[in-house]
């Protein structure tokens, strides 16, 4: 299995997660919930980490952490080592408990940040384990509410700071914001992910792709890498669209708000300008072309040659 990007720098956001081998429960019992919230807090003490949303699921969790020392690999060691070992005493078992390596995105710490600790703290009703997200008690959204007292080492100002400057009042602006898609279909804000590795702007991807993949990253065994190198512009995708579409003019477009949208890099507002449209049709179009993709054999042929032509790769 090819190694996933791993981009660590200080002041990096993340959002992680882990979950058990063959989906097999995590936490069984109280205690063992208990248990990773201490862990998650001597993380914070012995390296630093900065916790700014938590949710423990059955069979996995959510994380959305800072690193401002840029040790992503060591909190995480120390986190999910820890646990493992716990876990394994107190069930007479060995081995590991987590499957695989665990899976982190770096997150541009402005919308994008807020819109996904709103997706975490959603994750329970989705999951059926509650019918609000305040009756969920293994995530941190009853200390964002002021429900319940929040652990030291949960820090909610940099979420809360996009509600107001008093927590009281941006906590219940905040509980309007995730409250307005109850009962609502809604997409993950990680479809957009970039690379498998990075959500946010257009400008933040150039930035992480200038600032910090390195000739010595790049030349590593890492597929995600190539989406990085040389993305392709809005012109180039459009013109590889029209020379493969021909005169189908409408399905030209369509097929042209999806990759420029998956993969120029562009933000959704110049997305927005580029097509005469509303930054929800970015992605609602997206979206659409995907499902449409699904059930016509020649679009997904005619997408997959448009992507070859710009040489980029599914990963």
């Amino acid at each position: 299995m090819a190694r996933p990007l791993r981009i660590a720098y200080p002041g990096a956001f993340y959002h992680v997660t882990s979950r058990g081998n063959e989906r097999k429960d995590v936490f069984k019992s109280q205690r063992d919930r208990e248990k990773f919230l201490e862990y998650l807090a001597s993380a914070t003490e012995r390296y630093g980490a900065v916790i700014h949303v938590y949710c423990l699921m059955s069979n996995h969790y959510h994380l959305l952490l800072e690193t401002p020392a840029g040790n992503l690999s060591q909190i995480m060691r120390h986190i999910n080592g820890a646990y493992t070992t716990y876990f394994n005493i107190k069930r007479k078992r060995s081995g590991h408990l987590f499957q695989g390596r665990f899976k982190a995105i770096l997150v541009e710490a402005d919308e994008y940040a807020t819109e996904l600790s709103r997706y975490i703290h959603l994750n329970p009703i989705r999951a059926g384990m509650a019918e609000r997200p305040e009756d969920f008690r293994w995530s941190s959204y009853r200390s964002y509410i002021g429900q319940n007292a929040a652990p030291e080492w949960l820090k909610m100002g940099m979420v809360l700071s996009y509600f107001g400057e008093k927590t009281e009042a941006a906590g219940t602006k905040y509980r309007t914001f995730v409250e307005d898609l109850l009962g609502t279909e809604y997409d993950s804000p990680l479809q957009n992910t970039f690379g498998a590795a990075v959500l946010g702007s257009g400008e933040f991807i150039e930035m992480v792709t200038a600032t910090h993949l390195t000739d010595q990253t790049v030349n590593r065994d890492v597929p995600a890498l190539r989406q990085f190198i040389a993305l392709p512009s809005t012109e180039d995708i459009l013109r590889a669209v029209a020379a493969v579409m021909g005169e189908n003019i409408k399905q030209a477009r369509q097929v042209g708000m999806h990759l420029c949208h998956k993969y120029s890099g562009e933000n959704l507002r110049g997305l927005a300008e580029l097509f005469n449209v509303g930054v929800s049709a970015i992605t609602e179009a997206s979206r659409l072309l995907t499902k449409k993709m699904e059930k016509d054999k020649a679009l997904q042929d005619a997408v997959k040659r448009v992507k070859g032509d710009l040489s980029i790769c599914d990963l």
